[in-house]
């Protein structure tokens, strides 16, 4: 099988391996790209009863979508201010609850599928490394009134009975996001998708295309497919195929370790199995996996190719310094993986031009968003709704190229540099 070795590779509950394209297929929606907003798009076509056809240029999952935290919760990688700031407060608002949909969108797909390899664990808190209680609380009034979230506030008493840090003062509770294995999440839709009648084919990057208004054409290596519609989500691995949605990302890597099985050691630091993700806007999270024995970290971005045993001293030197009673515990394998990014900061996602589609760009929040994302674009071919007009204001905008992604690494460093100026000053 074509992946990366991380520890959702290594703990894949199957391995089907399934072929690549040969000759030529007819089917009503071809996907290029098996990450999770592909095969949601698919799996809502499929149980339409469309015919579908996923193009992986690798392993279904091999990109961002099979190597990232596992964390489900509501929101996108920018604010809901920042939001209706691009567009307006009503569609910051309907956007808002469309990730709350996200969320209950994966939550269902699991238990409806049966997909026990996922291992859905409930409850993500967010915690705050400065004091501001009153704040949380207020965040936490307001997104009630504003959408009906329940999150519980946690004073810094609750926080360091489960999190034995001093770096941490207050949290954040949503007892509705989760965590999950995202890899055998991925197959188990695969699975699905199958069993409808879709297709799904491995090791079949697409060379060329045919955007034609009435039949369009998908080129393999070895074959092609033949459609009435055809749908992008090839997120940070996209390519020269479609250079309109190539120059409005960035590819950008983040990086993720794995600890060793020491499951008392970490439980002197960590007694929950909840996501944890701090409130730093250059910010770092982590989750218990294997039952508690093993500690997954993740962290930190680069705009360009950097060494993962590098970055991994970075991960480690955070989690020492958040929790210096960790700082024997060994990290037994480090991985990175390439999300999209827009300028913008939202998800791209609508038609390029008639039967052409995108969905793409999810900024490192994507379990919830792809989730949804798939699930409105497939809305659309079927005729069902036209919600996804509320992504409208966040176009294919050029990203800067070159320069856009040394503005992404500076703003990256700006806001570190921010992070520690104000808990410093705390």
């Amino acid at each position: 099988m074509n992946y990366p070795d991380t520890y959702y590779s290594r703990t894949l509950t199957e391995r089907k391996e399934r072929p690549a394209l040969s000759g030529s297929v007819d089917c009503d929606t071809v996907v290029i790209g098996g990450g999770l907003a592909g095969l949601t798009t698919a799996l809502q076509l499929a149980r339409a009863g469309q015919k579908v056809v996923v193009l992986e240029a690798k392993s279904v999952g091999f990109g961002a979508s099979g190597r990232n935290g596992g964390f489900v919760s509501a929101g996108y990688a920018t604010g809901v201010e920042q939001i209706a700031r691009m567009s307006s407060a009503e569609t910051a608002r309907q956007l808002y609850l469309m990730s709350i949909e996200g969320v209950d969108f994966v939550r269902d797909t699991i238990a409806r599928l049966g997909i026990s390899g996922a291992d859905p664990v409930d409850g993500v808190t967010s915690v705050m490394r400065y004091d501001d209680g009153a704040g949380m609380r207020s965040h936490a009034s307001e997104v009630r009134r504003m959408y009906g979230q329940q999150l519980e506030y946690l004073d810094m008493v609750r926080v360091r009975q489960n999190l034995k840090s001093a770096r941490y003062f207050h949290g954040l509770r949503d007892r509705k996001a989760f965590h999950i294995h995202p890899l055998n999440y991925l197959r188990g839709i695969t699975d699905e998708i199958e069993r409808l009648g879709g297709v799904i084919c491995e090791n079949s990057p697409a060379v060329s295309t045919d955007l034609a208004p009435y039949r369009k054409q998908v080129r393999t290596s070895n074959g092609a497919v033949i459609a009435r519609t055809v749908v992008f989500a090839t997120g940070g691995y996209t390519g020269r195929l479609n250079p309109r949605l190539k120059r409005a990302m960035l590819p950008i890597a983040t990086y993720v370790m794995v600890s060793e099985e020491a499951p008392q050691l970490i439980a002197s630091a960590i007694t929950t199995r909840d996501g944890i993700g701090d409130n730093r806007r250059a910010g770092d999270y982590y989750r218990l996996v294997d039952g508690g024995r093993r500690l997954l970290w993740g962290g930190r971005i680069t705009t360009r190719s950097a060494s993962t045993a590098g970055l991994v001293q970075e991960l480690r030197r955070e989690m020492t310094n958040t929790y210096p009673q960790l700082r024997d515990l060994k990290t037994e394998l480090a991985w990175s993986g390439l999300m999209a990014y827009a300028r913008h900061l939202m998800p791209q996602i609508g038609e390029m031009q008639p039967g052409v589609w995108h969905c793409t760009a999810f900024g490192g929040h994507g379990l919830n968003t792809t989730a949804i994302g798939g699930k409105v674009v497939a809305e659309a071919i079927l005729g069902q709704s036209n919600r996804h007009h509320l992504f409208t204001p966040f176009g294919l905008d050029w990203a800067g190229g070159v320069a856009g992604l040394a503005v992404a690494q500076l703003t990256y460093w700006k806001l570190q540099a921010q992070d520690w100026w104000r808990e410093r000053a705390a």
